[in-house]
């Protein structure tokens, strides 16, 4: 027994070790790129969140990405059966509801691979209480246990739900956007794009950093040395696109609403809001997306924030320029939402 314990010790030693020696050959390879981030928005932290995602490690951020956190005062959060879709879906209300309110369908991020709607519960309870709004969150099949098209699919048939029940919800269903950050942004846009086409009117969509285009997993084109360092780097990008794709992403194609930046006639959409950082991954698709927008005579709103990486609002969130971004897109909420009442 009292070899077994030594060798216990011995074993957490090591690993303590191995951690230890990985992190700070993280914190030395990304050290230059740190001169590329807004001095507000660096942390001592940000070279141990730039992880390597992986099929080896997917579980430990599935855990860390499946915590339920709280939605704050003031509303109600329960847990809603869809029918026709394989999960349910989070809907957080107001205490105090007076009509029919405005919907938002608040779909989760987690590059299609991993996170939960409970874990952006803060930011579905802001909207609520700042908009007065029910916020819908589904539960999202994932990949890489159900590639395309069971995301857009599931998510899709919550709309219809809302759309249904909207008088058991207490929601105006002509008076509903679609939002979402990351994936969620990706998947925010799809449905934009799938509702436009099946006839569903939205009020609008809101892009956050979006995932849109499997493209940018295949580009190795230099940038600056923070470019897609931090937080989501193009090995993750990779991984999770052929997770969703279920095959490795290719320039010829994608599937149907699978990487909206595909699509070329963009004309009718709802209006949009995007944001993105400059140093982001997803900088270059989130603004070439934009333009696409706007160039179809679709309103797109679109703000830039000079050095900043991707998720630096949930990991700098009380940054006065995290919070001014995070104030523009509800206040386009406010505006699309309660366009004329």
């Amino acid at each position: 027994m009292r070899g077994t314990g030594r060798t216990v010790k011995v074993a957490a030693v090591l690993t303590t070790s191995i951690i230890a020696g990985v992190a700070l050959r993280q914190v030395r390879r990304l050290r230059p790129a740190l001169a590329d981030v807004a001095p507000a928005l660096r942390s001592p932290l940000l070279p141990f969140l730039t992880g390597q995602v992986s099929a080896r490690v997917l579980r430990l951020y599935r855990a860390g990405m499946g915590v339920t956190m709280s939605a704050g005062a003031g509303v109600t959060v329960r847990r809603a059966e869809v029918p026709s879709a394989v999960p349910p879906a989070l809907v957080v209300a107001p205490r105090e509801m007076s009509g029919p309110a405005p919907a938002i369908l608040h779909i989760h991020g987690g590059g299609m691979i991993m996170g939960s709607p409970g874990f952006e519960l803060p930011l579905s309870g802001q909207w609520c209480r700042d908009l007065g709004v029910v916020v819908v969150s589904p539960d999202y099949r994932l990949a890489p246990e159900h590639s395309y098209p069971a995301a857009v699919d599931d998510v899709m048939e919550t709309l219809y739900w809302m759309r249904a029940e909207s008088a058991a919800l207490g929601i105006d269903p002509d008076r509903i956007a679609v939002a979402g950050s990351s994936a969620g942004g990706g998947l925010a846009a799809a449905i934009a794009q799938r509702a436009f086409d099946e006839g569903i009117p939205l009020r609008g969509q809101v892009l956050v950093y979006p995932m849109l285009d499997d493209r940018t997993a295949l580009d190795t084109s230099d940038r600056s040395a923070g470019y897609g360092r931090f937080v989501w780097n193009n090995r993750a990008n990779l991984y999770a696109w052929t997770a969703y794709l279920g095959r490795p992403p290719r320039r010829s194609d994608a599937p149907g609403y699978a990487a909206p930046a595909r699509r070329s006639d963009l004309s009718g959409l709802a209006p949009a809001w995007a944001g993105v950082g400059e140093i982001d991954l997803f900088h270059d698709e989130t603004v070439s997306y934009a333009k696409s927008l706007r160039s179809n005579g679709v309103r797109c709103d679109l703000v830039v924030v000079p050095g900043m990486y991707h998720g630096a609002d949930g990991i700098k969130r009380n940054n006065p320029a995290m919070l001014a971004f995070r104030q523009d897109s509800t206040e386009f909420l406010r505006e699309v939402l309660q366009a004329g009442i």
